[in-house]
């Protein structure tokens, strides 16, 4: 049972660090363009107004997905419940590598909404 709980706390770090850090971005985004804090892509740091939207658009996104992973990590952690801990590792294991390709998604749909919003110049449409 301990190993599932450590398993089911390790799983819920990330979903748990996509609504903080949404939310955060959604309210608190930074405001200047740098290279250590923030959503921070050659696309989104051409200009203050494409940071501006990056950061808020990551954020929000980040902060939905978040909230849908975290009872889907739960319930998926809850099947293995009382089993083995081969079984459970493997099964956390594998939800911890999903859970991280997840995270990396919303990038895609950040760079995209950064193209039809903006042209190659980094000017609004």
């Amino acid at each position: 049972m301990g190993f599932w709980i450590f398993m089911l706390c390790m799983n819920l770090l990330l979903p748990l660090m996509m609504i903080g850090f949404g939310g955060l971005f959604l309210k608190h985004p930074p405001k200047e363009i740098n290279g250590a804090y923030g959503y921070r892509t050659s696309r989104s740091m051409q200009n203050q107004e494409m940071w501006d939207f990056a950061q808020t658009y990551f954020g929000k996104l980040w902060f939905r997905w978040g909230l849908v992973l975290l009872p889907v990590t739960v319930l998926l952690m809850l099947f293995v419940l009382g089993k083995d801990m081969p079984t459970v590792g493997t099964v956390g294991g594998w939800l911890s590598g999903i859970l991280c390709v997840v995270l990396c998604i919303p990038i895609y749909f950040v760079e995209r909404a950064l193209k039809q919003h903006f042209d190659e110049t980094g000017k609004r449409k």
